[in-house]
């Protein structure tokens, strides 16, 4: 149930932004001073687009595997891979709200993935595998306009083949086929020149759940379905606004201090040695939650070319403590937490009239924190990371001016293996675990030198 008001909590998180971004009518022409006044004003989202995208697909699927006699493990699967593929869509434009152009839309996509999972092995006796090789979604958009910057909401109908294997002395029992469900999200679209489209979008995908009977006798597989999807994508508008072209970059040079919230999904691949008996359960953990913070760059700018530092410090609330191994009158529960970490990363860009569209890469580090019941562990490691994202002019019931910008980005963060050797009654043991997080989020910045007034 905290996983799901965590979603929630994020999603309207992005909505708020979405309403904030388009409330005042000259933000949209300040950046396109060469332009007639009305340029920005008189971009319509209305009309018929199809468009690819592409991007990585991570699932975070509690599995239970009942092995019968009160004897049990509660793991996650947690498959992985890229994707990618083709849309289609209609948007309606409305200008009739105080806030400024409401857009409504439809789209209906198909995805190719290779998401798969081999990882879980618990003492050689116990081999689990899941794999994700395509999906689709029929969804509403609904989203606020600023010029040829659309911040948007949207949800509805999932569909996709999953299918997991459990190996048990050298026999498969393999479950799944088709599912259907139902996905939100959120993404940011901005104009690049006459007919085309850039976004960057977020979808949380729920395909059900599972309850199956496997092949070897007294044991049973339940497992939660739930993908989270990070892509980018092209689209070409039929029609459209084919006249529209960007006219000169925003001036995005300078210092700027900002805030962001987020969601967080860990994939770290852990294991637990009894170094006494000489066997090693191999599982993931998926810690997951919220995470804010603040940061503060410089840019340099070059045309239209964008280059930067930035660095940013976030406390998260990601948490992992749904692992488990049980029996009658024991269990060993793993709980794993990211209390915080932070980054400093390279920026580069290219900036299409008020848009920013950037990579960025660079260094990582976090505390990681592992309660094993018995023992607990606490490591502060670094590693590396890399993600991109759109930065567009924000402001907020006119209380906000040309100062401000919001970016949504995505970040893959690596912060390595921590490994602890302990001793406990049971003898001494071995723990390790391989810390790879992914990052949604969207932020506020204020840059100091009013970055929306157009370059000459």
């Amino acid at each position: 149930m905290g996983s799901i008001m965590k979603k929630i909590l994020f999603g309207v998180l992005l909505a708020s932004t979405a309403m904030s971004a388009a409330q005042a009518a000259d933000l949209a022409a300040r950046p396109y001073t060469k332009a007639p006044p009305m340029m920005a004003a008189v971009y319509d989202w209305t009309g018929f687009y199809l468009g690819v995208n592409a991007g990585v697909g991570l699932g975070r699927d509690r599995t239970t595997h009942d092995l019968g006699g009160g004897n049990g493990i509660s793991t996650y699967l947690s498959p992985l891979g890229g994707l990618g593929g083709a849309q289609i869509g209609y948007n309606w434009q409305t200008n009739g709200s105080f806030l400024g152009p409401i857009v409504f839309g439809v789209e209906a996509d198909i995805q190719g993935a290779d998401m798969s999972d081999r990882y879980p092995n618990i003492g050689g006796l116990i081999q689990y595998n899941q794999k994700l090789d395509w999906f689709g979604t029929v969804r509403g958009r609904v989203g606020l306009a600023t010029g040829p910057v659309l911040t948007y909401v949207t949800a509805g109908y999932a569909y996709g083949n999953v299918h997991t294997g459990v190996t048990e002395g050298g026999l498969l029992s393999s479950v799944g086929g088709g599912r259907s469900g139902w996905t939100w999200g959120s993404g940011v679209e901005a104009a690049l020149g006459g007919n085309w489209t850039g976004k960057i979008e977020y979808l949380w995908v729920d395909l059900g759940n599972t309850n199956d009977g496997l092949a070897f006798a007294g044991q049973s597989l339940r497992s939660e379905l739930r993908e989270n999807i990070f892509r980018v994508g092209l689209n070409y508008r039929i029609g459209g606004n084919s006249v529209y072209t960007p006219v000169a970059a925003a001036n995005w040079a300078g210092f700027y201090l900002g805030g962001n919230l987020g969601s967080g999904t860990g994939r770290d691949r852990s294991a637990l040695t009894d170094v006494g008996a000489g066997t090693t359960a191999a599982f993931n953990t998926s810690p997951d939650g919220i995470n804010g913070g603040v940061q503060a760059g410089y840019n340099w700018q070059a045309g239209n070319w964008v280059y930067g530092l930035e660095t940013d410090i976030q406390g998260s609330a990601q948490e992992d403590n749904k692992t488990s191994f049980f029996a009658p009158g024991t269990a060993l529960d793993v709980n794993s937490k990211l209390p915080w970490f932070g980054t400093v990363r390279g920026r580069l860009g290219y900036s299409i009239g008020s848009s920013l569209f950037y990579a960025t890469g660079g260094l990582a580090y976090g505390e990681i924190k592992t309660d094993l019941g018995p023992v607990a562990f606490s490591d502060t490691r670094t590693g590396w990371t890399v993600g991109a994202g759109i930065e567009t002019p924000f402001t907020f019931l006119g209380l906000f001016g040309p100062n401000w910008t919001t970016k949504t980005e995505y970040l893959y963060v690596d912060l390595g293996t921590s490994t602890n050797a302990f001793t406990t009654g049971a003898g001494p043991g071995v723990y390790s675990t391989d810390v790879k997080e992914h990052i949604f989020r969207t932020g506020l910045n204020y840059h100091f030198n009013t970055p929306v007034v157009a370059k000459y």
